[in-house]
């Protein structure tokens, strides 16, 4: 890294749940009030707050610990103007209509805000068909005639059909580019860092021409001509997320297709080592064939999840076998 470039994480993810609860991870962006979730099981340990930054969720698959906490973030925005996108597999939509017609919407004629959702099924090709819900019309399906992209405002996101007991997903989100701040030029020139580096670097990445003003914190306005050798612009931060995978040549194959060379990597590691037999029978990876499959996809970080209760109280030894495969040695 140049000295005095700094280099800021866009997308700051955490597991709702830690490695053994239900399925969910959370993703902050930096300077920005949208949210991506991926998976929705128990979400009670995110803030009615966090559940409204939510404009995305990607669903890996329909499973209940996968699914159950839609609830709650539908119970917070009813009476709000938004739209949420939903992702998932095939099977999505049905799902999805189901859900939300278990309920009465006899009073919706008193609401003037229209909460709307947006669910686009993904196959191996990518998005396969759309349809919207919304509140006003009490959630009846409205199949729209094309299929919505995946992309998440400004970040690219790309699906893999993966094999569960049935269709499943993975999902890596990537920002097309990543503009960084020179701390050293900024000091030498006596400016004073503040929110305006952000509209400073937006500026950049979307190319807007030499004279646009920027607004300093000190309120004076400089062009960006006279700006743009302050920031730097580089690759994207680029993460992805695998869970509820079996141990099959495809899948590896897809997996270490999707998350190739990958930022960090959110990868299922169900089952230890040496209960192999038993992550076959059950569509699971172990903790080995985590490690192996973020090695091949040359990850720079990885981060396994989802193990199974059976291991409670055992996590520093799953990571150990996990963090043994990756560097290549063998899991014993």
């Amino acid at each position: 890294m140049a000295v005095g470039l700094s280099v800021t994480p866009t997308l700051h993810p955490h597991l709702v749940n830690g490695r053994s609860g239900d399925p969910a991870l959370f993703v902050e962006r930096l300077h920005r009030r949208e949210a991506l979730l991926f998976d929705c099981g128990d979400l009670t340990a995110l803030s009615n707050r966090d559940l409204l930054r939510v404009h995305h969720l990607f669903v890996s698959h329909l499973h209940m610990d996968h699914w159950i906490g839609f609830d709650r973030l539908l119970r917070v925005h009813i009476g709000r103007d938004k739209l949420i996108r939903v992702v998932g597999p095939h099977g999505l939509i049905e799902r999805l209509h189901h859900r939300l017609q278990g309920y009465e919407w006899d009073l919706t004629e008193r609401y003037n805000a229209d909460l709307v959702f947006v669910a686009t099924e993904a196959g191996a090709a990518g998005p396969e068909r759309s349809a919207q819900f919304r509140f006003l019309a009490r959630f009846a399906v409205e199949p729209l005639p094309a299929p919505e992209p995946l992309a998440a405002d400004d970040l690219a996101v790309t699906s893999a059909l993966l094999e569960h007991h049935g269709p499943c997903l993975g999902f890596a989100v990537a920002e097309r580019a990543h503009a960084n701040v020179w701390k050293v030029r900024l000091a030498e020139r006596g400016l004073a860092p503040g929110p305006w580096l952000q509209a400073l670097k937006s500026a950049v990445l979307a190319g807007a021409p030499d004279g646009m003003p920027i607004e300093l914190s000190d309120k004076s306005r400089l062009p960006l001509a006279a700006l743009r050798d302050l920031v730097t612009v580089g690759p994207g931060q680029r993460l992805a997320y695998v869970t509820d995978v079996a141990d099959t040549p495809a899948n590896r194959t897809a997996i270490t297709a999707l998350a190739h060379g990958a930022d960090l990597l959110f990868l299922e590691a169900r089952f230890a080592t040496n209960h192999a037999t038993e992550a076959a029978a059950r569509a699971h990876l172990t903790t080995a064939a985590c490690g192996e499959i973020g090695r091949a996809a040359g990850v720079r970080r990885l981060e396994p999840f989802h193990f199974s209760p059976r291991y409670d109280g055992e996590e520093d030894r799953m990571l150990a076998e996990v963090a043994a495969a990756f560097a290549g040695a063998p899991v014993v």
